[in-house]
């Protein structure tokens, strides 16, 4: 019964539902079916009640522009009305199911809606469901990281619509909340972080709990600096650092940056666990400072600060003088650098700062003849350089024991030594081995310089000079002829060199003479005389050559016929003065009648007259020139008596170039000794022609040592100009240290500044002009050296018209010249070919004004000033054989037909016409 009770009720309700002509019932004035009887309502008029709201609206997805909104069928009803606060309704139609979604689209991102659903049922709407929804913020746009250390990062953002809550999300990690404070930026760190490491984020915005799309970025940490850097290589110009890659991770980078600011960019990537790299273009013995930045992902480390010195240069050692137990050693410094100057033993001397620009140190109680090895090692910080170097002590020639004979120098000498040399004129080699040396087939008589040298570092270094002179040669010949109270001894010249004979009379003693006769007087009547005879080389003597010699038997009337005799002749005198008293007046004859002298010291040489000096040439050099070589040798004493104290002070020795050419005290050059420790050098005045008594100066070759020196004198001496004839290396030997600047790069020496200003070169010798300035006045002088470069060592030139024009080129600049100061002539020990030089000039003047020329007087007063001036008998008969062809009339060349020109015509012409007017 109640099982069809419910059939007829939802039967009558489904007919009642589709019937179309019935009006719109809500759902809650749907008739109510008794479940006992079954009424039939008739039909009313009331208004409908509206229908049920919706109870909940979802929002199923939104962005920042739109919301989409779900809820579900009230009464499977179909249409609502969506309202939003302030807008316009729009209607919803349902589609099939039992939820309705709608989108509601073109809004605001971030924004807060209000809406209002009615439910709709047969045009009438529901009281309205109220909700609202929101449409999602819009991301961050932009993320600064402010700071950031190894361990933290702190971001900084600006507000999206100055909202204030968001949510930070790393990558793999959890979300944290960030709610910013007052203003329009948020910061937020981030910490425990690893250092040099990347890390990626998500930021999102949140809006009334919604987030928005969210912003995704990443930000590093700041990589850890390098533990250390070590200087694996060090160099004078580069330095070689090497590390280790911070946390074995080769993806790291690094810029090192010097003190200047300059960076360097270094791959870590570039092989192995280690970074090596070179910096380059440095300066020796230099202080570094630099930075090191691991760089990674752009960021750089703090820095890791170190500092790295390059080794420092090695300061190269002169040995400025050897002697026989000590050796100077001398080096430039460099500021803020130590040295440890070590000898071969392991001995140590060590330098530190402050020190002098130029150290000197002296090694002493050294050994002679000794090879000693050093080295100077040069310290700065911890960086070390060495120069390694030898040298040798000399040796005392004079405490060797020589061997002399005739021809034969030998001697045994203690030290090193490796060639050895005797000068005489010419050069001989002698033989060494074991500690020996020995000269042959030498001149007897001859006075031989004898040098040792020690080939070290393909130098030959001199080891000692000394002077040795040989045994003459034995008289030969020797015979007499007798008289009644004397004899006459004859001999023949003694081969070789020889000053005088020396004859020995026995019970009378003995006399020298410098010829080849001696009349020895005084002697009684038919007497035997025992004569020995030996010739002398200074205070060499050769051996005696003996000889008996008688007397002729004197008559006893021989004095009675005497007295007779001499009483006539003195009768014979007084008769004939009686009758001609006249010839009394001519006994006295007046001095202007006596030959023509040149001064002297002595007063005892007489000038020779053009007209007749063809003849004396000849007879000088008669007979292989036997009276030539008898002049010459009368020179070897002059100015013997003179002292030489200055030159042979321990503190000048080194300053002379050859220990037996050393000048006089009286006539030696002096140098200024203000602001400087000596005031000698090896140089002497000469006269000129006339009263000039310091015309002018002959020197040595300069030394490396005395150099300085050299131009100090021109500069005090005011010296116009210099003649060199000598060459700076002659048969591979230094002859004389090249004192002018190598170019136009000046030299200094003390205060002067030496500037080449010109240079002309010809066949036979070349000219040269500087210009010297002092610096400490400012003041500069112009001086002309003349240089010929075409005579031998202890020679003569090949042909003596060269030398006569060379010399004619000299007069006529010193007779223009505006300096007033003596002109400086020097060769390598300034005696030789200097003194010949000098001569010539001399002569050749006096030849011009007086037509008459004394050689031997003006070389023996040269010898009365300097030592061994005009030094060969070869260079003495040169000199008669210039003024023998001077003598000798030839047709005046043109300028350029001669081979040998002068560089300035003008001079040249000028000369000529000189010689012509007779100056």
């Amino acid at each position: 019964m109640r099982a069809t009770l419910w059939l007829v009720c939802l039967c009558t309700a489904r007919v009642w539902c589709q019937s179309t002509s019935s009006p719109a019932i809500t759902p809650t004035s749907a008739p109510t079916i008794n479940p006992t009887t079954i009424t039939t309502a008739a039909p009313t008029t009331t208004p409908r009640p509206p229908p049920p709201d919706v109870t909940e609206v979802i929002v199923k997805t939104r962005n920042e522009t739109h919301i989409e909104l779900e809820w579900t069928k009230v009464n499977n009803i179909n249409t609502y009305i969506l309202k939003p606060s302030g807008g316009t309704e729009t209607p919803i139609t349902g589609s099939d199911g039992n939820t309705v979604t709608h989108t509601v689209s073109s809004l605001s991102a971030g924004t807060k809606y209000l809406f209002t659903l009615f439910t709709v049922f047969e045009g009438v709407k529901s009281t309205g469901f109220e909700f609202s929804a929101v449409t999602a913020p819009r991301a961050v746009t932009k993320m600064i990281v402010k700071d950031r250390s190894e361990t933290h990062i702190e971001l900084e953002w600006t507000k999206v619509n100055n909202i204030n809550t968001y949510i930070l999300k790393p990558s793999g990690g959890t979300e944290t909340d960030i709610t910013g404070s007052d203003g329009n930026i948020v910061t937020h760190r981030v910490s425990s972080l690893t250092a040099g490491t990347k890390y990626s984020f998500t930021l999102f915005t949140v809006f009334e709990g919604v987030k928005s799309a969210g912003y995704e970025f990443s930000a590093v940490t700041v990589p850890s600096d390098v533990d250390d850097v070590t200087d694996k290589e060090s160099f004078e110009t580069h330095l070689v650092l090497q590390w280790t890659n911070v946390n074995n991770d080769t993806s790291y980078n690094y810029t090192l940056r010097d003190s200047d600011g300059n960076n360097t960019f270094i791959p870590g990537s570039n092989g192995g666990n280690t970074v090596t790299h070179t910096v380059p273009s440095l300066s020796p013995g230099t202080k570094y400072t630099f930075t090191l930045f691991t760089v990674f992902e752009g960021v750089q480390s703090k820095g890791f600060h170190f500092s790295e010195a390059t080794v420092p240069s090695a300061a190269e050692v002169k040995v400025t003088n050897r002697a026989e137990t000590e050796l100077t050693l001398q080096w430039s410094t460099v500021n803020s650098t130590d040295y440890i100057l070590l000898d071969s033993s392991g001995e140590n001397i060590s330098f530190s700062g402050p020190l002098e620009r130029t150290m000197t140190q002296t090694v002493s109680s050294l050994s002679p003849g000794t090879e000693y090895s050093f080295t100077l090692r040069t310290i700065f910080e911890t960086k070390t350089n060495e120069y390694n170097f030898s040298s040798v002590t000399t040796i005392d020639c004079a405490a060797s024991k020589w061997t002399i004979t005739n021809f034969t120098i030998k001697a045994e000498v203690v030290g090193l030594f490796s060639t050895a040399a005797a000068t005489n004129g010419t050069d001989v080699t002698g033989t060494v081995g074991e500690n020996k040396v020995s000269f042959t087939d030498l001149y007897p008589g001859a006075t031989y310089n004898v040098s040792l040298y020690y080939q070290l570092n393909q130098q030959d270094l001199l080891q000692c000079s000394h002077s040795l002179t040989l045994i003459p040669a034995v008289v030969t010949s020797l015979h007499c002829e007798r008289g009644d109270y004397s004899v006459r001894l004859k001999w023949e010249k003694p081969f070789g060199v020889w000053t005088e004979v020396e004859v020995n009379v026995s019970g009378r003693g003995s006399e020298s003479v410098s010829g080849t006769e001696l009349i020895v007087s005084g002697l009684q009547p038919a007497q035997t005389y025992s004569i020995n005879v030996a010739s002398l080389s200074g205070a060499m003597r050769s051996s005696p050559e003996g000889i008996s010699c008688h007397t002729h038997s004197t008559v006893i009337w021989l004095p009675v016929l005497l007295i007779i005799l001499m009483g006539l002749l003195t009768a014979l005198g007084v008769f004939m003065l009686r009758r001609k008293p006249e010839l009394l007046s001519k006994v006295h004859m007046p001095m202007s009648k006596r030959p023509t002298e040149m001064q002297s010291s002595q007063g005892k040489f007489e000038a020779i007259p053009v007209k007749t000096f063809s003849e004396h040439f000849h007879h000088m050099t008669r007979d292989e020139n036997r009276e030539l070589t008898a002049e010459y040798m009368g020179f070897n004493t002059a100015g013997a008596d003179q002292t030489q104290r200055e030159a042979t002070l321990s503190e000048n020795m080194s300053k002379n170039r050859f220990t037996d050419i050393l000048p006089y005290d009286s006539s030696r050059v002096r140098l200024n000794t203000r602001g400087h420790d000596s005031d000698y050098i090896n140089a002497n005045y000469i006269p000129g022609y006339g009263r000039k008594n310091k015309e002018y100066i002959a020197t040595q070759g300069p030394l490396p040592s005395t150099v300085s020196d050299f131009w100090r004198m021109i500069w005090e001496q005011k010296s116009g100009q210099i003649v060199m004839v000598t060459n700076c290396i002659e048969n591979g030997k230094t002859k004389c240290e090249k004192y002018w600047p190598q170019d136009h790069t000046p030299c200094r020496y003390d205060d002067l500044l030496i500037t080449m200003k010109s240079e002309h070169k010809e066949t036979y010798w070349t000219t040269r002009e500087f210009i010297v300035k002092n610096e400490a006045s400012s003041e500069e002088r112009v001086i002309k050296q003349f240089h010929f470069t075409a005579w031998p060592d202890h020679g003569v030139p090949y042909g003596t018209e060269t030398l006569i024009q060379f010399r004619g080129l000299i007069r006529h600049h010193i007779d223009n010249s505006q300096n007033p100061g003596p002109t400086v002539t020097h060769c390598s020990a300034g005696v030789g070919r200097t003194g010949t030089l000098i001569a010539l000039d001399v002569l050749l003047q006096q030849l011009e004004r007086e037509k008459a020329v004394d050689i031997a007087g003006f070389v023996h007063s040269m010898r009365c000033r300097r030592p061994r001036m005009v030094q060969t008998e070869s260079q003495y008969l040169f000199l008669h054989q210039c003024i023998k062809d001077h003598l000798t009339e030839k047709p005046v060349e043109p300028l350029y037909a001669n081979a040998v020109i002068y560089e300035n015509e003008e001079a040249l012409k000028q000369y000529r016409s000189d010689q012509i007017a007779g100056r």
